[in-house]
């Protein structure tokens, strides 16, 4: 079985990396898997790019962008079906199609091709622009007089509602199996457009082979930190992300005793400069952008707790990291992470954005060694028994199996 995987990219951003550990347990389980992307930036043989015309895509833009509609000047789309990977597989699985590569108006036409299973990272598939609304739900009744114009995939004009109703019609004349990672979008997608098709719950995979717990001690000597220090890490891809909460994170920490403050280390991983977090009394090592898992797991098992003050998120692939590395974790109540952080065995959950509460629970967890030690010994057994790549892995083989047989097709 042969199965193409489409996405922006193949290593960079996290529905990128989720696909592409998809990808590598697909190989491991025997499946012939290969990626078609917009950008390629491994040297993965297995791994080609989509042929665009840029310059006409540029041209045609003009007229949409002044719609306020994102995407549609992709002409390209309509031509994936000639290319030899799309040619050879008889699985297509779509990841984000979102983020100017993609025109999804050529998703009707591609669906009817091929059997073709969408993995969700977002919200953007049921909303009128945007990959996560936050606190609006209008996406429930049809967009419209958006309250977040300016949240990615930003709009110039307000034409949210027309998108929706378009991505609406576009999915009563397209064939689609739908994976979630997370039960939070499990339950939103059932409320959404898509719930014209078959939805399936699937987690994200975790090479825990590649993230295990190592000796703390020496990781540290690694990364010049002090033995004696308390290290908190936290981690995104763009450290500045507002939705990743760093503001939240320096407001919780604001909150601590100086005593427990000099105590601390900050370790960021992640691209981007940010306020230091030496204006807090709180020495900070930033450790840039890297994209070695070896790297990320010398940092996690350097860490005595993972925070993650997230604004919204799906199934945050730096929390699994976290867990396989035996790093317990503090989060809020938020989107789908509560899947990873479990009161009592993972971490600690503060209510969303309360960046009191989220000290609570970095000071519940420093002062309780034994605590933390437990937590972390049950964050890599639930990492190993629930998020493996196999077990990823064959659960998808089972959906490409049965809607490969689908007669439609044949």
């Amino acid at each position: 079985m042969r199965v193409l995987h489409i996405n922006q990219t193949d290593i960079e951003g996290g529905a990128a990396i989720a696909a592409y550990r998809l990808h590598e347990g697909l190989l491991e389980n025997t499946v012939d898997s290969q990626l078609l992307v917009d950008i390629c930036k491994s040297q993965n043989k297995l791994v080609s790019t989509i042929s665009r015309k840029r310059a006409i895509d540029a041209l045609v833009s003009r007229v949409f962008s002044g719609f306020g509609l994102n995407y549609l000047h992709i002409l390209s789309s309509f031509n994936i079906k000639h290319q030899k990977s799309y040619q050879e597989a008889d699985i297509v699985n779509l990841h984000n199609i979102h983020g100017d590569y993609f025109n999804y108006l050529a998703l009707p036409h591609l669906t009817q091709q091929k059997p073709t299973v969408w993995t969700l990272h977002d919200m953007w598939s049921f909303t009128g622009h945007c990959a996560y609304s936050f606190d609006c739900n209008r996406w429930q009744i049809g967009c419209g007089q958006c309250p977040y114009p300016e949240t990615y995939p930003q709009i110039g004009k307000d034409a949210s509602h027309l998108e929706w109703r378009l991505k609406d019609w576009l999915y009563s004349h397209s064939n689609l199996d739908i994976v979630v990672p997370s039960s939070w979008l499990y339950k939103l997608t059932q409320a959404s457009l898509l719930n014209k098709f078959p939805i399936h719950h699937i987690p994200n995979g975790i090479n825990t082979s590649s993230y295990y717990p190592l000796d703390p001690q020496q990781c540290r000597a690694i990364l010049g930190i002090p033995s004696n220090r308390r290290v908190l890490m936290f981690a995104a891809d763009r450290l500045s992300d507002l939705r990743k909460g760093i503001d939240l994170l320096y407001r919780s920490l604001a909150q601590l005793s100086p005593s427990l403050k000099q105590e601390i280390i900050l370790l960021t991983l992640g691209a981007g400069e940010v306020t230091p977090a030496d204006d807090l009394g709180i020495q900070h090592i930033s450790l840039g952008y890297t994209g070695s898992d070896r790297f990320k797991a010398i940092a996690y098992s350097a860490a005595d707790l993972f925070l993650f003050p997230t604004r919204a998120d799906n199934l945050p692939l730096t929390l699994q990291e976290s867990m396989a590395c035996g790093t317990p974790i503090i989060s809020f109540d938020i989107g789908g992470v509560p899947d990873l952080v479990r009161p009592g065995k993972t971490g600690f959950l503060a209510k969303p954005e309360d960046s009191h509460d989220f000290a609570q629970g970095i000071i519940e967890l420093l002062e309780d060694d034994a605590l933390r030690a437990s937590f972390g010994k049950k964050c890599r057994s639930i990492a190993c028994e629930e998020y493996s790549l196999s077990l990823q892995a064959q659960r998808y083989i089972k959906i490409y199996e049965k809607i490969r047989k689908n007669a439609a097709y044949k």
